[in-house]
């Protein structure tokens, strides 16, 4: 099946590039946009070299919320992987974001870790995140800890996009 090329940017808060790739552009659903990339796909983080993914995965940006969503297949170890980001814009074959630092991930096992708190606390420093950056980020955070544990849609099961990846 042929799809359209869409690069994800995600930057930092003042505006340096960070994770970047190509991938392919699958469908919409009620959910958001979702895209998919191959085993063995290669992102970047900034300029420097490709690191290739060990496994196939679909990404989701929904339309108005604050984080974007990777479904990993098997035998990634880590099943799904939030980023708390701003509101993803499309432009151009482009969906550009900027990363807040947080994640929320569900392991394989069922384990729930809400990551780089650290690296949160340090950045709003740093990148000077106004009040409303700092509080969508942790209000986020804390609903998709809750939707992620829960296996609230769309994080019940794998989506059905990842069939058209692996």
């Amino acid at each position: 099946m042929s799809h359209e090329i869409v690069n994800v940017v995600y930057r930092k808060y003042d505006g340096s590039l960070h994770w970047n790739h190509p991938s392919l552009l699958l469908g919409e659903d009620e959910h958001g946009v979702w895209i998919g990339c191959t085993a063995g796909s290669g992102a970047r983080k900034g300029n420097g070299p490709v690191v290739p993914s060990p496994s196939a995965f679909v990404m989701l940006f929904p339309r108005d919320g604050w984080w974007t969503a990777s479904f990993n297949a098997l035998p990634h170890k880590v099943e799904i992987y939030c980023d708390i980001a701003t509101v993803p814009q499309w432009s151009d074959g482009e969906v550009t974001m900027v990363d807040l630092d947080l994640d929320v991930i569900r392991m394989r096992d069922g384990r729930v870790i809400l990551d780089d708190e650290d690296e949160f606390e340090e950045h709003q420093v740093r990148y000077a995140y106004p009040p409303d950056v700092i509080e969508n980020a942790r209000t986020t955070a804390a609903r998709l800890m809750e939707a992620v544990r829960t296996r609230a849609a769309p994080f019940g099961a794998a989506p059905h996009w990842l069939a058209q990846v692996t």
